[in-house]
């Protein structure tokens, strides 16, 4: 039996895109794993990310995620985003974020996308998306957005 490959959303430009449409990232439990994943690839040693009696002793109920481990997760290519911009996508120019509430191990973070500006340009548009971290008590732990740089299908 043949395999089907996964159909994406067909590829948009800058002016297929739309201000309010959501892209979901399916949600992750912070685990052990993705602490010491985050530890080997970022090389940050402190032992308020890693050492969970370190934590314990300063009232931590467990190891504190570090703001980019929690930042991650809004990830675009996680998302359909990725594919919907396609190659009309020319660059990620530029990415902010503020750590509202600490994500801690054994939370879950729901993150999520939304297109929240268009600034139309003679062969471009910036693409703003607003990206959001909640936690399983829906706490806001982490908002930014992110301006992507896109092709237009029909130049001005």
């Amino acid at each position: 039996m043949a395999r089907r490959a996964r159909k994406y959303e067909d590829q948009r430009y800058f002016e297929d895109m739309r201000v309010g449409e959501r892209f979901y990232i399916a949600s992750r439990t912070q685990g052990d794993a993705l602490f010491f994943a985050f530890q080997l690839a970022s090389g940050d040693n402190h032992p308020v990310h890693y050492d969970i009696e370190y934590c314990k002793q300063r009232g931590y109920p467990g190891l504190l995620a570090h703001g980019f481990q929690v930042l991650i997760s809004t990830c675009p290519g996680a998302s359909d985003l990725a594919q919907v911009m396609g190659d009309a996508m020319i660059a990620f120019i530029e990415q902010s974020s503020r750590f509202v509430k600490p994500v801690f191990s054994g939370d879950t973070i729901y993150p999520e996308l939304e297109v929240v500006a268009l600034l139309e340009q003679r062969t471009t548009g910036v693409v703003t998306i607003r990206s959001t971290v909640h936690n399983q008590r829906d706490e806001l732990c982490l908002e930014g957005e992110m301006k992507f740089l896109m092709r237009r299908r029909k130049p001005a």
